[in-house]
């Protein structure tokens, strides 16, 4: 069950079936808040936003779009309590912590919901 809901979530993250406007990872490049920067300039945040942008994906392509629009209300909230840390390397660790967790607990809830 676990290798096949793990197979659904890839192939909706390869095909991207969320709208790239939803949210786009950070572009390093063109970093220009504190907050943006210090993720690019830290391996282990730079870890958390890939993996916090593959769950996001990810999630906004399983769920109806009434959860859907939570689930966006909630990166915007995100957002701006990520850049609220400025470079504050601990509490960004902190908010892309909290928000990795709540989008595994939005995955979990759907492979408990089945049918996979």
């Amino acid at each position: 069950m676990k290798a096949l809901l793990l197979g659904v979530c890839l192939a909706a993250a390869v095909t991207g079936t969320a709208s790239a406007a939803d949210y786009s990872p950070i572009d390093c490049a063109k970093a220009t808040t504190p907050a943006d920067r210090t993720v690019c300039s830290h391996y282990a945040l730079g870890q958390n936003e890939a993996r916090m942008a593959t769950l996001y994906g990810v999630a906004t392509s399983l769920v109806a779009m009434g959860q859907r629009g939570d689930i966006q209300d909630a990166q915007r909230a995100f957002i701006q309590t990520r850049e609220a840390c400025g470079s504050d390397v601990g509490c960004l660790t902190g908010v892309y912590a909290a928000r990795i967790r709540q989008l595994d607990g939005v995955i979990a809830g759907i492979a408990s919901r089945g049918p996979f």
